[in-house]
Protein backbone atom coordinates (compact mmCIF):
# COMPACT_ATOMS: atom_id res chain seq x y z
CA UNK A 1 0.00 0.00 0.00
CA UNK A 2 1.30 4.09 -0.52
CA UNK A 3 2.34 5.85 2.38
CA UNK A 4 0.32 8.55 2.66
CA UNK A 5 -0.12 11.04 5.52
CA UNK A 6 -3.39 11.92 6.70
CA UNK A 7 -4.88 14.53 4.00
CA UNK A 8 -5.14 18.14 6.14
CA UNK A 9 -6.47 21.81 4.50
CA UNK A 10 -3.15 22.93 2.88
CA UNK A 11 -4.05 26.52 1.49
CA UNK A 12 -2.56 26.89 -1.43
CA UNK A 13 -0.98 30.71 -2.32
CA UNK A 14 -2.42 33.40 -2.01
CA UNK A 15 -5.01 31.65 -0.05
CA UNK A 16 -6.94 30.98 -2.75
CA UNK A 17 -9.18 27.79 -3.35
CA UNK A 18 -8.80 25.76 -6.55
CA UNK A 19 -12.65 25.67 -8.10
CA UNK A 20 -14.35 22.17 -9.21
CA UNK A 21 -12.87 22.22 -12.72
CA UNK A 22 -9.58 23.41 -11.91
CA UNK A 23 -9.70 20.40 -9.68
CA UNK A 24 -10.75 18.09 -12.36
CA UNK A 25 -7.87 19.07 -14.29
CA UNK A 26 -5.84 18.07 -11.73
CA UNK A 27 -2.83 21.23 -13.26
CA UNK A 28 -3.52 23.39 -9.97
CA UNK A 29 -2.51 27.06 -9.98
CA UNK A 30 -0.14 27.15 -7.36
CA UNK A 31 3.38 26.56 -7.25
CA UNK A 32 4.90 23.49 -8.73
CA UNK A 33 6.79 22.69 -5.40
CA UNK A 34 3.79 22.64 -3.67
CA UNK A 35 2.10 20.16 -5.57
CA UNK A 36 5.17 17.70 -5.15
CA UNK A 37 5.32 18.63 -1.67
CA UNK A 38 1.20 17.93 -1.55
CA UNK A 39 2.10 14.47 -3.05
CA UNK A 40 4.81 13.19 -0.47
CA UNK A 41 1.90 13.88 2.07
CA UNK A 42 -0.55 12.33 0.17
CA UNK A 43 -2.80 15.78 -0.12
CA UNK A 44 -4.76 15.12 -3.57
CA UNK A 45 -7.66 17.28 -4.77
CA UNK A 46 -10.05 17.03 -1.59
CA UNK A 47 -10.20 16.37 1.81
CA UNK A 48 -13.47 14.17 1.52
CA UNK A 49 -14.02 11.12 -0.53
CA UNK A 50 -17.82 11.67 -1.24
CA UNK A 51 -18.20 9.26 -3.65
CA UNK A 52 -16.94 6.24 -1.29
CA UNK A 53 -18.88 7.55 1.46
CA UNK A 54 -22.03 7.79 -1.16
CA UNK A 55 -21.28 3.95 -2.65
CA UNK A 56 -20.80 2.61 0.97
CA UNK A 57 -24.42 3.58 2.07
CA UNK A 58 -25.43 2.26 -1.03
CA UNK A 59 -23.94 -0.87 -0.83
CA UNK A 60 -24.94 -1.33 3.09
CA UNK A 61 -28.71 -0.80 1.92
CA UNK A 62 -28.18 -3.68 -0.62
CA UNK A 63 -27.02 -6.14 1.56
CA UNK A 64 -29.76 -5.41 3.97
CA UNK A 65 -32.80 -5.86 1.04
CA UNK A 66 -30.77 -9.13 0.02
CA UNK A 67 -30.87 -10.29 3.53
CA UNK A 68 -34.96 -9.17 4.12
CA UNK A 69 -35.91 -10.72 0.77
CA UNK A 70 -34.20 -13.75 1.54
CA UNK A 71 -35.99 -14.35 4.77
CA UNK A 72 -39.39 -12.74 2.75
CA UNK A 73 -38.62 -16.38 0.51
CA UNK A 74 -36.96 -18.70 3.02
CA UNK A 75 -38.14 -17.76 6.34
CA UNK A 76 -34.59 -16.50 7.07
CA UNK A 77 -31.95 -13.45 5.91
CA UNK A 78 -29.44 -16.43 5.42
CA UNK A 79 -29.42 -19.33 2.96
CA UNK A 80 -29.21 -22.54 5.05
CA UNK A 81 -31.75 -24.82 3.30
CA UNK A 82 -30.54 -27.21 1.14
CA UNK A 83 -27.42 -25.88 1.97
CA UNK A 84 -25.31 -23.24 3.90
CA UNK A 85 -24.34 -20.11 2.68
CA UNK A 86 -20.53 -19.78 3.88
CA UNK A 87 -20.68 -16.34 3.17
CA UNK A 88 -23.84 -15.78 5.71
CA UNK A 89 -25.97 -14.42 2.99
CA UNK A 90 -29.11 -15.38 0.37
CA UNK A 91 -29.13 -18.30 -1.80
CA UNK A 92 -28.06 -18.08 -5.46
CA UNK A 93 -31.44 -18.17 -6.79
CA UNK A 94 -31.89 -14.69 -4.35
CA UNK A 95 -28.84 -12.95 -6.14
CA UNK A 96 -29.92 -14.09 -9.49
CA UNK A 97 -33.34 -11.98 -8.87
CA UNK A 98 -31.83 -9.23 -7.48
CA UNK A 99 -29.65 -8.98 -10.15
CA UNK A 100 -26.46 -10.78 -9.99
CA UNK A 101 -24.64 -11.08 -13.12
CA UNK A 102 -26.16 -13.98 -15.20
CA UNK A 103 -25.39 -14.74 -18.11
CA UNK A 104 -28.40 -16.91 -18.97
CA UNK A 105 -30.83 -13.51 -18.19
CA UNK A 106 -28.82 -11.59 -20.16
CA UNK A 107 -28.58 -13.57 -23.43
CA UNK A 108 -30.18 -16.63 -24.66
CA UNK A 109 -27.51 -19.32 -23.64
CA UNK A 110 -28.62 -22.73 -25.33
CA UNK A 111 -28.15 -24.81 -22.25
CA UNK A 112 -30.10 -23.04 -19.77
CA UNK A 113 -32.73 -21.16 -21.90
CA UNK A 114 -35.98 -18.89 -20.48
CA UNK A 115 -38.24 -21.92 -19.99
CA UNK A 116 -36.34 -24.16 -18.12
CA UNK A 117 -37.08 -25.04 -14.85
CA UNK A 118 -34.76 -24.03 -11.96
CA UNK A 119 -35.06 -23.65 -8.27
CA UNK A 120 -37.15 -21.01 -6.90
CA UNK A 121 -36.20 -18.23 -4.50
CA UNK A 122 -38.54 -20.35 -1.78
CA UNK A 123 -37.22 -23.46 -2.40
CA UNK A 124 -35.23 -25.29 0.75
CA UNK A 125 -35.69 -29.16 -0.53
CA UNK A 126 -32.75 -31.26 -1.57
CA UNK A 127 -33.51 -32.15 -3.71
CA UNK A 128 -35.66 -28.92 -4.94
CA UNK A 129 -39.68 -29.39 -4.96
CA UNK A 130 -40.42 -26.20 -5.98
CA UNK A 131 -39.55 -24.74 -9.60
CA UNK A 132 -39.60 -21.86 -11.68
CA UNK A 133 -38.27 -21.22 -14.69
CA UNK A 134 -35.19 -18.95 -15.97
CA UNK A 135 -37.14 -16.19 -16.97
CA UNK A 136 -39.18 -16.35 -13.39
CA UNK A 137 -36.00 -16.41 -11.94
CA UNK A 138 -34.67 -13.25 -13.41
CA UNK A 139 -36.85 -11.15 -12.20
CA UNK A 140 -37.50 -7.82 -13.52
CA UNK A 141 -40.41 -8.19 -15.57
CA UNK A 142 -39.39 -11.26 -17.66
CA UNK A 143 -38.24 -10.94 -21.17
CA UNK A 144 -41.99 -10.13 -22.68
CA UNK A 145 -41.64 -13.15 -25.00
CA UNK A 146 -38.30 -12.18 -26.80
CA UNK A 147 -34.82 -13.53 -25.73
CA UNK A 148 -33.14 -12.27 -22.91
CA UNK A 149 -31.33 -8.97 -22.86
CA UNK A 150 -30.94 -7.98 -19.20
CA UNK A 151 -27.79 -5.84 -20.06
CA UNK A 152 -27.64 -4.14 -17.03
CA UNK A 153 -26.45 -6.70 -15.55
CA UNK A 154 -23.07 -5.78 -16.08
CA UNK A 155 -23.39 -3.09 -13.47
CA UNK A 156 -25.76 -4.25 -10.53
CA UNK A 157 -23.93 -7.00 -9.60
CA UNK A 158 -21.23 -4.16 -8.37
CA UNK A 159 -23.68 -3.23 -5.80
CA UNK A 160 -24.39 -6.93 -4.63
CA UNK A 161 -22.59 -9.18 -2.16
CA UNK A 162 -22.71 -12.53 -1.62
CA UNK A 163 -23.26 -12.38 1.96
CA UNK A 164 -21.77 -10.70 5.06
CA UNK A 165 -18.32 -11.69 5.12
CA UNK A 166 -18.26 -10.77 1.38
CA UNK A 167 -19.40 -7.50 2.39
CA UNK A 168 -17.18 -6.33 5.08
CA UNK A 169 -14.39 -8.21 3.54
CA UNK A 170 -15.32 -5.51 0.00
CA UNK A 171 -16.03 -2.33 2.11
CA UNK A 172 -12.89 -2.53 4.50
CA UNK A 173 -10.70 -2.40 1.33
CA UNK A 174 -13.26 -0.07 -0.16
CA UNK A 175 -13.13 2.53 2.92
CA UNK A 176 -9.23 2.40 3.22
CA UNK A 177 -7.79 1.83 -0.46
CA UNK A 178 -10.85 3.68 -2.98
CA UNK A 179 -11.29 6.47 -0.03
CA UNK A 180 -7.96 7.33 -0.57
CA UNK A 181 -7.42 7.10 -4.27
CA UNK A 182 -10.53 9.55 -4.79
CA UNK A 183 -8.81 11.99 -2.25
CA UNK A 184 -5.74 12.00 -4.61
CA UNK A 185 -7.85 11.74 -8.56
CA UNK A 186 -11.33 14.00 -7.37
CA UNK A 187 -14.59 12.37 -7.56
CA UNK A 188 -15.12 13.17 -10.80
CA UNK A 189 -11.94 11.21 -11.74
CA UNK A 190 -12.52 8.40 -9.42
CA UNK A 191 -16.25 7.31 -10.23
CA UNK A 192 -15.27 6.96 -13.90
CA UNK A 193 -12.23 4.38 -12.95
CA UNK A 194 -14.14 2.82 -10.40
CA UNK A 195 -17.26 1.63 -12.68
CA UNK A 196 -15.27 1.47 -15.41
CA UNK A 197 -13.20 -1.37 -13.69
CA UNK A 198 -16.66 -2.50 -12.14
CA UNK A 199 -18.15 -3.23 -15.35
CA UNK A 200 -15.33 -4.25 -17.55
CA UNK A 201 -14.49 -6.83 -14.93
CA UNK A 202 -18.10 -8.37 -14.87
CA UNK A 203 -18.05 -8.11 -19.12
CA UNK A 204 -14.51 -10.11 -19.17
CA UNK A 205 -16.18 -12.55 -16.47
CA UNK A 206 -19.68 -12.76 -18.37
CA UNK A 207 -17.50 -13.91 -21.39
CA UNK A 208 -15.27 -16.83 -19.68
CA UNK A 209 -16.51 -17.46 -16.60
CA UNK A 210 -18.75 -20.58 -15.58
CA UNK A 211 -22.14 -19.26 -17.64
CA UNK A 212 -24.48 -21.64 -14.53
CA UNK A 213 -22.76 -19.74 -11.49
CA UNK A 214 -24.08 -16.17 -10.63
CA UNK A 215 -21.94 -13.45 -9.81
CA UNK A 216 -21.71 -10.62 -7.85
CA UNK A 217 -19.14 -8.09 -5.82
CA UNK A 218 -17.64 -4.67 -6.17
CA UNK A 219 -13.80 -6.79 -6.00
CA UNK A 220 -13.53 -5.42 -9.95
CA UNK A 221 -13.96 -1.72 -9.09
CA UNK A 222 -11.70 -2.06 -5.63
CA UNK A 223 -9.03 -3.81 -7.91
CA UNK A 224 -9.80 -0.67 -10.67
CA UNK A 225 -8.68 1.28 -7.53
CA UNK A 226 -5.61 -0.94 -7.01
CA UNK A 227 -4.05 0.04 -10.13
CA UNK A 228 -4.13 3.43 -9.79
CA UNK A 229 -1.70 3.01 -6.77
CA UNK A 230 0.91 1.54 -9.39
CA UNK A 231 -0.11 4.65 -11.67
CA UNK A 232 0.96 6.84 -8.93
CA UNK A 233 4.25 5.17 -7.98
CA UNK A 234 5.41 4.73 -11.49
CA UNK A 235 4.71 8.12 -12.47
CA UNK A 236 5.77 9.43 -8.95
CA UNK A 237 8.84 7.26 -8.35
CA UNK A 238 11.05 9.96 -6.84
CA UNK A 239 8.34 11.27 -4.78
CA UNK A 240 7.65 8.30 -2.79
CA UNK A 241 9.16 7.05 0.20
CA UNK A 242 11.36 3.91 -0.67
CA UNK A 243 9.47 2.86 -4.01
CA UNK A 244 11.08 -0.12 -4.34
CA UNK A 245 9.79 -1.47 -1.13
CA UNK A 246 6.56 -0.07 -1.56
CA UNK A 247 6.52 -1.95 -5.22
CA UNK A 248 7.37 -5.01 -3.48
CA UNK A 249 4.66 -4.64 -1.37
CA UNK A 250 2.30 -3.91 -4.02
CA UNK A 251 3.34 -7.25 -5.95
CA UNK A 252 2.66 -8.76 -3.11
CA UNK A 253 -0.54 -7.54 -2.72
CA UNK A 254 -1.52 -7.98 -6.12
CA UNK A 255 -0.51 -11.48 -6.08
CA UNK A 256 -2.66 -12.31 -3.20
CA UNK A 257 -5.98 -10.53 -4.98
CA UNK A 258 -5.24 -12.14 -7.98
CA UNK A 259 -4.77 -15.58 -5.51
CA UNK A 260 -7.99 -15.12 -3.47
CA UNK A 261 -9.56 -14.68 -6.80
CA UNK A 262 -8.25 -18.40 -7.83
CA UNK A 263 -9.09 -20.33 -4.45
CA UNK A 264 -10.09 -23.75 -5.16
CA UNK A 265 -13.62 -24.79 -5.34
CA UNK A 266 -14.88 -25.27 -2.18
CA UNK A 267 -17.50 -28.59 -2.19
CA UNK A 268 -20.90 -27.41 -0.36
CA UNK A 269 -23.27 -30.50 -1.09
CA UNK A 270 -21.29 -30.96 -4.13
CA UNK A 271 -21.61 -27.97 -5.67
CA UNK A 272 -18.62 -25.03 -6.95
CA UNK A 273 -18.79 -22.15 -4.79
CA UNK A 274 -15.46 -19.84 -5.68
CA UNK A 275 -14.87 -16.43 -6.27
CA UNK A 276 -14.41 -14.83 -10.17
CA UNK A 277 -10.50 -14.23 -10.80
CA UNK A 278 -11.68 -12.30 -14.67
CA UNK A 279 -13.75 -10.06 -12.45
CA UNK A 280 -10.38 -9.29 -10.29
CA UNK A 281 -7.94 -9.61 -13.35
CA UNK A 282 -10.33 -7.53 -15.79
CA UNK A 283 -10.97 -4.39 -12.99
CA UNK A 284 -7.42 -4.27 -12.61
CA UNK A 285 -6.83 -3.89 -15.95
CA UNK A 286 -9.08 -1.37 -16.69
CA UNK A 287 -8.35 0.37 -14.08
CA UNK A 288 -4.54 1.07 -15.13
CA UNK A 289 -5.70 2.41 -18.68
CA UNK A 290 -8.12 4.86 -17.14
CA UNK A 291 -6.51 5.70 -14.26
CA UNK A 292 -3.34 6.98 -16.51
CA UNK A 293 -5.93 8.82 -18.24
CA UNK A 294 -7.19 10.54 -15.12
CA UNK A 295 -4.70 10.37 -12.59
CA UNK A 296 -3.18 13.77 -11.62
CA UNK A 297 0.46 13.13 -12.72
CA UNK A 298 2.85 16.08 -12.24
CA UNK A 299 5.54 16.16 -14.84
CA UNK A 300 8.63 18.62 -13.86
CA UNK A 301 10.03 17.85 -16.99
CA UNK A 302 9.30 18.02 -21.16
CA UNK A 303 9.91 14.46 -21.08
CA UNK A 304 8.21 13.31 -18.50
CA UNK A 305 5.51 15.32 -19.89
CA UNK A 306 5.39 13.50 -23.33
CA UNK A 307 5.42 10.47 -21.97
CA UNK A 308 2.69 10.54 -19.58
CA UNK A 309 0.50 12.35 -22.75
CA UNK A 310 1.34 9.54 -25.18
CA UNK A 311 0.29 7.16 -22.66
CA UNK A 312 -2.76 9.04 -21.46
CA UNK A 313 -3.33 9.08 -25.18
CA UNK A 314 -2.69 5.45 -26.01
CA UNK A 315 -4.97 4.35 -22.72
CA UNK A 316 -8.49 5.79 -24.19
CA UNK A 317 -8.41 3.76 -27.48
CA UNK A 318 -7.39 0.67 -26.07
CA UNK A 319 -9.78 0.89 -23.30
CA UNK A 320 -12.45 1.50 -25.77
CA UNK A 321 -11.37 -1.39 -28.01
CA UNK A 322 -11.49 -3.58 -24.80
CA UNK A 323 -14.86 -2.53 -24.34
CA UNK A 324 -16.44 -3.20 -27.69
CA UNK A 325 -14.78 -6.05 -28.50
CA UNK A 326 -15.74 -7.90 -25.23
CA UNK A 327 -19.25 -6.54 -25.17
CA UNK A 328 -19.40 -7.68 -28.56
CA UNK A 329 -18.29 -11.23 -28.37
CA UNK A 330 -20.17 -11.97 -25.23
CA UNK A 331 -23.71 -11.47 -27.44
CA UNK A 332 -22.66 -12.50 -30.76
CA UNK A 333 -20.27 -15.70 -30.68
CA UNK A 334 -19.56 -18.38 -28.04
CA UNK A 335 -16.70 -17.06 -25.59
CA UNK A 336 -15.60 -20.56 -25.04
CA UNK A 337 -14.36 -20.34 -28.80
CA UNK A 338 -12.67 -17.61 -28.58
CA UNK A 339 -10.71 -18.61 -25.44
CA UNK A 340 -11.08 -21.98 -24.35
CA UNK A 341 -8.82 -21.80 -21.62
CA UNK A 342 -10.18 -19.03 -20.03
CA UNK A 343 -12.71 -21.08 -17.68
CA UNK A 344 -9.86 -22.61 -15.98
CA UNK A 345 -9.08 -18.91 -14.93
CA UNK A 346 -12.31 -19.07 -12.14
CA UNK A 347 -12.72 -22.94 -12.07
CA UNK A 348 -10.24 -25.85 -11.05
CA UNK A 349 -11.55 -29.04 -12.96
CA UNK A 350 -12.90 -31.64 -10.68
CA UNK A 351 -16.02 -34.04 -11.57
CA UNK A 352 -18.26 -32.84 -9.06
CA UNK A 353 -18.78 -29.59 -11.95
CA UNK A 354 -18.19 -31.81 -15.12
CA UNK A 355 -14.82 -30.75 -15.30
CA UNK A 356 -15.69 -26.78 -15.63
CA UNK A 357 -17.93 -27.07 -18.36
CA UNK A 358 -20.32 -24.38 -18.36
CA UNK A 359 -23.49 -26.26 -17.45
CA UNK A 360 -21.77 -27.94 -15.00
CA UNK A 361 -23.62 -25.95 -12.12
CA UNK A 362 -27.20 -26.53 -13.88
CA UNK A 363 -27.03 -29.86 -13.12
CA UNK A 364 -26.19 -29.54 -9.90
CA UNK A 365 -28.85 -27.04 -9.37
CA UNK A 366 -31.23 -29.25 -11.31
CA UNK A 367 -30.55 -32.56 -9.07
CA UNK A 368 -27.95 -32.14 -6.27
CA UNK A 369 -28.74 -29.12 -4.31
CA UNK A 370 -29.00 -25.22 -4.41
CA UNK A 371 -25.85 -24.01 -5.55
CA UNK A 372 -23.78 -20.86 -3.95
CA UNK A 373 -22.69 -18.01 -5.85
CA UNK A 374 -19.78 -17.19 -7.34
CA UNK A 375 -18.09 -13.80 -6.04
CA UNK A 376 -15.45 -11.44 -5.94
CA UNK A 377 -13.29 -10.86 -2.71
Amino acid sequence: MLEYADPTDVKRSGGEKKNAFTKFLASGRYPLEQRIEDKKRGIGRQRIPFVTWALTIAMTGVIIWELVRNAQEQGSPISLKPVVNPMFGPSSSALINLGARYPACMKLVKDIPPTLLQPCLNNTANPPDRFCTTEELCGFGGFHGEEPSQWFRFITPIFLHAGIIHFLLNMLGQWFLSAQIEREMGSAGFIITYFAAGIFGNVLGGNFALVGIPSVGASGAIMGTLAVTWVDLIAHWKYHYRPVRQLIFMFIELLISIAIGYIPCKSFSSCPYSPCLLAHIGGFVMGLLVGIVFYPIISVTKRHRIISWTFKLAAIPLAVILFVVLTRNFYTSDPYAACTGCRYLSCIPTSSNNHCQGYAVLLCYLYISNCSPSFSL
